[in-house]
């Protein structure tokens, strides 16, 4: 598999290959060169149909029967590559070469990717597009740069301050205590602390400790299995208690909740039913989903998931409500999910509804314990996890 963006004969050209054959996407209009001008590129696939656009000329391709998912296992290269013999044949129209010219602020799936020495895990014949320390985008949200002899120094916009304006002036000399996210709240002129799992008060110095989670609204634990690479992948579990306030959100997510090509197995609620999704390599899994009762409100439940290769039971309440195979063919068969396990939501900043790309339409609101993963003997310590705006649930209030 392999997806190239190159430029041919003056025109911006797409080709990816998903397993099966090759679509190739061009500009219909050529890039122009003259006055050194800077050119936006958005181009990428959704499944195996593709788009490209040039500063808003935009060419798709509807999509076809084949494959869907890009399956790479190489290092991701920008500008030129390292040995021409790490390029497919058919993912440029003649001989490949290297790139002359700018390159700048490059998203892969929405990410930004940092074109620095520091960040590149390799590379060479790459110089400064700017020729001063002041480079592309030092100084955040607005701010400018100035060129120095000893580097550079930012002049920052209203309400922002720092070296790199990066702060706001409402959190420059904030209270918020270990480890917490200071908020800025510009319309009460103020801020406010988000407490990392363990603290909670309003500067968030009151060490706590609990069994049970409690979720508010922009929380989330993330989980590190330490055992990951000793599980049998094609037989994973998951189990654990929860009560829910609202008719929607994120249970758990066992994945990395990244892009689309990720294996996952989530767990919500949507429009007050129990909601699970499963992929295991191509996201062709259709949502499983049980409405024969409401989920919602606060009333406990115990929910166990079952993966055994393609087949998923769903338990409730220790019932089993849901059998069903979701891949009959066996192509996938095992839950690749790095090892990693979010509770209630993602990190401050991501969004569920993007992340999971409308699967789940908001964090969960609620509290979850007892959680057990695979056969393990011991619960999942959740106070030994990573995780923001989490408070003490054993109390019920």
């Amino acid at each position: 598999d392999f997806l190239c963006i190159s430029l041919v004969n003056g025109f911006i050209q797409l080709r990816y290959n998903l397993g099966d054959k090759t679509v190739i996407l061009q500009t219909s209009q050529p890039v122009h060169t003259e006055g050194n001008t800077w050119h936006t590129l958005r181009a990428g696939r959704v499944g195996n149909g593709g788009y490209v656009d040039l500063d808003g000329d935009n060419v798709t391709q509807e999509a076809a029967t084949g494959m869907s998912a890009l399956d790479t296992h190489t290092d991701f290269f920008v500008g030129g590559v390292s040995s021409l013999s790490l390029v497919n044949s058919m993912a440029t129209e003649n001989e490949p070469t290297g790139f002359s010219g700018c390159i700048r602020e490059i998203l892969i799936n929405d990410r930004e990717l940092k074109l620095t020495a520091s960040d590149a895990k390799d590379g060479a014949n790459v110089g400064d597009c700017d020729g001063t320390a002041c480079g592309y985008s030092v100084c955040k949200n607005n701010g400018t740069c100035q060129a120095e002899d000893s580097g550079f120094s930012c002049s920052c916009p209203e309400l922002w301050a720092g070296s790199t304006c990066e702060q706001s002036v409402y959190c420059s000399q904030n209270r918020c205590g270990s480890q917490a996210l200071c908020i800025p709240q510009p319309h009460l002129f103020s801020y406010i602390c988000v407490c990392a799992l363990g603290w909670s008060g309003k500067y968030c110095d009151n060490k706590i400790t609990f069994l049970t989670a409690k979720f508010v609204g922009s929380s989330y634990i993330k989980y590190i299995d330490p055992h990951y690479r000793k599980r049998d992948l094609q037989h994973s579990r998951i189990s654990l208690n929860f009560t829910t306030d609202q008719t929607e959100g994120l249970v758990f997510w066992m994945g990395k909740g990244e892009d689309e090509d990720n294996d996952f197995l989530a767990l919500g609620i949507a429009n007050g039913t129990l909601k699970i999704v499963v992929n295991l390599g191509e996201r062709i899994s259709v949502p499983l989903i049980y409405s024969k009762y409401s989920i919602c409100c606060e009333r406990w439940h115990s929910v166990t998931i079952v993966q055994n290769q393609t087949c998923i039971k769903v338990y409730l309440d220790e019932d089993l409500i849901l059998f069903e195979d979701i891949d009959p063919q066996r192509k996938y068969t095992a839950l690749n999910y790095g090892g990693i396990c979010y509770f209630g939501g993602f990190e401050i900043g991501k969004e569920v509804n993007t992340v999971t790309t409308g699967l789940f339409q908001q964090e969960f609101i609620g509290r979850i314990k007892d959680v057990v993963l695979f056969q393990d003997s011991k619960k999942i310590q959740l106070m030994k996890a990573e995780g923001y705006n989490i408070y003490n649930g054993d109390d019920g209030s």
